[in-house]
């Protein structure tokens, strides 16, 4: 960016012009008025005399245009070699396109972008014209003070042009007349495109694309009219109608703009048309004339002829406006018969001092052909406008409704208002002279005199010292006569308001002030008295009150007329002891003058707040099992309250003698020992009471939640250890055998189970789910599994140390279940079976198979006689069967599962008696698999063929045997074995009676756990039961077996059955 400055002189001639017309405006006064007419010159004189001895100064910068926000475009202060600090700028004209930086003088472009098509002063330019925009910045020295008075710096911007538009055609399709048999070389003017930008921004080449079909018919050539491009179109070939009338041509423009072209397209479409020769011919090249603006409508402006070598319609010419503005279509319009130009609408010169547009002249003929001229209308001025009187605040005098504030002590000279004096006319017309009226202290200064007659700035500014005891305003009233003839004028005026100097503070005596203040007021409760004087007089000398600190107005409050200081709200002396702010007594001159003082409020204490409790409840937790006294937790209580007033005890309530607490510490202890079990939450309040008059006392609850400790071993819900579970053979893996259901009366992972199988699982046949319990068939069966598996399954919590206790599962597999009674004695016998044995299928299984390949192999060598020797041997041990029953004084408690000796040679013999299992050897500590087998003994009764089998429990065991019953009596819901003593027998047999809910009682209803058929393998193993010998609800059961009539094929293994 340049600047420049500029320094033009008024000329003599404009100076007098100014003298005589404010004096043809004066002399035109009364005869009282006329005396005063050589005072009046004298004035005149010496306005003329500043005005003349005054040098404008003019800045000029460049910039482009649509520039972004906040770019810089000059520094003032750089500029006029001033400091970039102690100077006020402000920017009187520019806005809303620029903007100053009020401290370095600075100049920014705004929000708003200054767009050189748009401006109003640059909408009309030629070619080649310049376009400006003016801006005006006052310039206040701070340092020195008001008085001195602002600077005015006047300046304009050069917008440059940016190539920010494309050239347009005046439409998208083009259409050109030719008539055939046009010789070859012919030219034929193309509408030319418009571009808003200007010089190399501007149009710049177009081009022209002929198709193949018209590629060596047509082609471009431009030439300069007037200094615009004008694209013509020359013929190339000879041209037929009859072989093709039409030809669609695309010429394209091009603006000559960096660093990116801007180009558009239009359709040209060339009609062949019938000969026309000639063209009409405008008789002059440019047309020129000059219009009065408010000229009245209907007005002729000019006539443009053209003429026509043509005959007939060749030669009839119409005319039209071309290229036209929407300035010049709204003003003007054009016959089109004999082309004389008349006023369409107003035409004011203020708005549009010249109209430039052209005009075509085009024949009538079949191809016709036409012509264009320039016309230029300048519109001539009227002195149609009165001068306008624009007064403004400058610098930091500002002025609000008319009305401008200064101060009485303000030196000679200083300036109040800005004046600026405007005429829209032109010529002698906008000559303008400004005048103060009146006997005022005032007068007008120039503030930039400059060349423009029509616009004239001037400071108004004070003449004398002003004094507000004498004279308080002032109405100053401007006059502003133009150079016109007639002269017209105008004035306008300012009130000036002369302010007191205020030059005194007001003061408090003493300037602190103490006082004691008890909590608990009521608001609105008086507090002290505030009082301060003023030596000033009238409104310099009238105070206001008021609290300084903000905080300090939330609590308290001040008359501002009397100084009374109030509480607002309850003053509480727990939250804020001590209080210390500052009130202010404030004069009302201008600018006003304050002073302070500090006040001191003590806060006393009353008995008014409770104790309190750290927590609106407290919740401890113990572990059970702890032994009284022991601390189980503390609280705390405060209270806001001072001295005796806070000094706290505590109480238990209900005092039940279960917890106590301890003054000072807050601690509670405990009186007895916890048991979850029994107990798992105490609730109960703690009461605290200050020592105040009266005293003030508050409550919290206390819950005790008891914590659990692993002090129970689960116990098994389902099944019960004599059920059994029936599966077929087929049964498929995955299947649901069973489910273990235990319970555990202890809480969190103390109550958590986890279910294995420890033992009678030697094939993997079965998994069980540690989480649930659940018994899945784990591969398929085979002809070895049939027969009745025991599962060992242990339950173990997830308390440390874990508890866990023991349950037995029975499952009977066969392809069918007829022979029940046979099941329940091989589930009887495996309750007095040892755990660590594993009772798991068919325990004959392996024999058989052996016996079948020995019965094969002497079928193969005897045939049919050892076939009857094998029945004879068959019948013989089938009579021996029979023959076999119960034998009395045997003991029923002899180990049937010891092994026996075979029959030799086919005979049979009885076996011994076997002798009683030794006592185990007791243990310092006995796993729960060992506690399960002390002995215990099941006698199998059956009342009738319909009821369901029962299995009762013996009450005496034999040593060694394990403890199921007392199992069951502690861990599930059986109810515990009754000897009934009523019983005859009871002292030879063993005798129960068992009481048994539905769902720990087999009953064989025909499902899989106890139906079946006559062919169940095991049928020859059945037993025989005693008829039942008491029929009430109560079975007594007297049971025996014959171990002589004991299939000796069932023996023991040393793992499995």
């Amino acid at each position: 960016m340049t600047s420049s400055k500029v320094c033009p002189s008024p000329s003599l001639t404009q100076q007098m012009k100014f003298i005589g017309s404010l004096l043809k405006m004066l002399l035109c006064q009364s005869g009282r008025e006329m005396a005063l007419r050589w005072e009046v010159r004298l004035v005149l004189a010496a306005v003329l005399l500043v005005l003349c001895g005054a040098a404008p100064t003019d800045i000029l910068y460049r910039i482009p245009e649509e520039q972004p926000p906040n770019t810089l475009i000059g520094s003032l202060a750089a500029d006029e070699g001033l400091p970039d600090s102690g100077h006020l700028y402000k920017l009187e004209v520019g806005t809303p396109y620029l903007r100053v930086d009020g401290k370095t003088g600075e100049i920014y472009t705004t929000e708003i972008p200054i767009d050189r098509e748009t401006l109003r002063d640059c909408r009309n330019l030629f070619e080649g014209d310049k376009c400006f925009l003016e801006f005006e910045v006052s310039i206040t020295d701070m340092i020195k003070g008001l008085g001195t008075g602002p600077r005015l710096i006047e300046g304009r911007i050069e917008v440059q042009d940016i190539n920010d538009n494309t050239p347009q055609f005046a439409s998208p399709i083009l259409t050109l007349s030719i008539p055939e048999n046009t010789h070859i070389g012919a030219l034929f003017s193309i509408p030319m495109a418009s571009d808003k930008d200007s010089g190399i921004n501007g149009v710049n080449e177009y081009f022209l694309n002929t198709g193949p079909d018209a590629n060596q018919l047509f082609s471009l050539q431009v030439a300069d009219d007037s200094g615009e491009k004008q694209p013509q179109l020359v013929v190339m070939g000879n041209l037929d109608r009859e072989t093709k009338d039409s030809y669609d041509l695309n010429i394209r423009v091009v603006d000559g703009g960096t660093p990116q072209q801007r180009a558009s397209s239009a359709l040209l479409r060339v009609t062949v048309t019938d000969q026309n020769d000639n063209a009409p011919k405008f008789e002059r090249t440019h047309y020129e004339a000059e219009l009065a603006e408010n000229s009245p409508m209907g007005h002729s402006v000019l006539q443009v002829r053209a003429n026509d070598a043509d005959t007939g319609t060749n030669g009839e010419i119409d005319y039209s406006l071309h290229q036209a503005s929407e300035t010049v279509q709204r003003l003007l319009r054009i016959d089109r018969s004999t082309g004389i130009i008349y006023v369409k609408g107003l035409v004011d010169r203020e708005d549009e001092n010249f109209l430039r547009f052209y005009v075509v002249a085009k024949d009538r003929g079949p191809t016709s052909k036409f012509s264009k001229v320039l016309v230029t209308i300048n519109v001539r001025d009227q002195n149609d406008n009165a001068p306008a009187i624009e007064i403004r605040g400058i610098g930091l005098v500002t002025h609000q409704d008319g009305v401008a504030n200064i101060s009485e002590d303000m030196p000679i000279g200083t300036p109040v208002a800005l004046v600026q004096v405007s005429d829209r006319d032109e010529g002698e017309n906008a000559v303008v002279t400004c005048v103060v009226a009146g006997d005022v202290p005032f007068q007008l200064r120039p503030a930039s005199p400059s060349a423009n007659d029509r616009k004239r700035k001037y400071f108004l500014q004070t003449t004398t010292l002003l004094d507000y005891e004498q004279v308080k305003d002032y109405r100053i009233e401007i006059v502003a006569v133009d150079s016109g003839n007639p002269a017209l004028s105008s004035t306008n005026s300012l009130k000036v308001q002369v302010t007191d100097m205020n030059d005194n503070t007001p003061s408090f005596s003493p300037n602190m002030l103490e006082v004691d203040f008890a909590e608990g007021n009521q608001p609105g409760d008086k507090v002290l008295d505030v009082l301060a004087s003023d030596a000033d007089s009238g409104t310099n000398a009238e105070l206001v009150y008021s609290i300084v600190e903000p905080q300090a107005t939330k609590l308290f409050e001040i008359d501002s007329n009397s100084g009374e200081v109030r509480v607002k709200n309850l003053l509480d002396r727990e939250e804020t002891e001590r209080y210390q702010f500052h009130v202010a007594a404030a004069d009302k001159g201008v600018p006003s003058k304050t002073g302070t003082a500090t006040v001191v409020i003590n806060v006393l204490d009353r008995n008014d707040n409770d104790p309190k409790f750290m927590l609106s409840g407290y919740s401890f937790s113990v572990i059970e099992n702890m032994v009284p006294l022991n601390p189980v937790g503390v609280v705390t209580v405060t209270d806001a309250d001072k001295g005796e007033n806070a000094h706290v005890r505590l109480f238990v309530e209900p005092d039940n003698g279960k917890f106590m607490i301890q003054n000072g510490t807050g601690t509670i202890l405990s009186s007895i020992s916890f048991d979850r079990e029994k107990e798992s939450t105490y609730t109960f309040r703690l009461r605290a009471v200050d020592s105040g008059d009266p005293p003030r006392s508050t409550y919290v609850g206390v819950t005790i939640n008891v914590l659990d400790e692993n002090d129970n071993a689960p116990y098994v819900t389902k099944p019960s250890n004599s059920t059994y579970k029936y599966l077929t053979p087929v049964t498929a893996p995955e299947t649901q055998v069973e489910v273990v259901e235990a319970e555990d009366i202890d809480s969190g992972p103390n109550a958590e189970l986890v279910y294995s199988i420890t033992g009678g699982n030697p094939y993997d046949l079965f998994h069980i789910s540690p989480s649930s319990g659940e018994i899945t068939l784990a591969q398929e069966f085979t002809r070895k599994h049939n027969g009745l598996h025991r599962l060992v399954v242990k339950v173990t919590d997830k308390g440390k140390p874990p508890r866990h206790t023991t349950a037995l599962v029975h499952i009977f597999v066969n392809d069918t279940i007829g022979n029940v009674t046979l099941i329940e004695s091989l589930v009887g016998f495996s309750l007095y079976t040892p755990l660590d044995r594993d009772i798991a299928g068919d325990p004959n299984y392996a024999l058989a198979q052996r016996s079948n390949i020995l019965y094969g192999s002497l079928a193969g060598i005897a045939g049919v006689i050892m076939v009857i020797v094998v029945v004879v041997v068959i019948r013989h041990r089938l009579q021996k069967d029979t023959k076999s029953g119960y034998q009395a004084g045997k003991k029923e408690n002899k180990d049937l599962y010891a092994p026996k000796q075979g029959p030799k040679n086919g005979k049979g013999k009885k076996s011994k008696k076997s002798k009683a299992p030794k006592p185990a050897k007791p243990l310092e500590e006995e796993d729960e698999e060992a506690q399960l087998q002390k002995g215990l003994k099941f006698n199998l009764i059956n009342d009738n063929v319909n009821d369901s089998p029962r299995i009762h429990l013996p009450l005496n065991y034999p040593p060694g045997s394990p403890d199921l019953g007392r199992h069951y009596r502690s861990n599930s819901p059986l109810p515990s074995i009754q000897l009934q003593p009523q019983s005859p027998s009871a002292s030879k047999k063993h005798q129960a009676v068992q009481e048994l809910p539905a769902t720990n009682t087999f009953v064989g209803t025909g499902d899989n756990n106890s139906t079946g058929s006559a062919s169940d393998q095991y049928s020859d193993y059945s037993y025989k039961a005693n008829p039942p010998k008491y029929s009430s609800s109560k079975q007594v059961g007297d049971y025996f077996v014959n171990t002589d009539g004991y299939d000796r094929n069932i023996m023991w293994t040393n793992r499995v059955w």
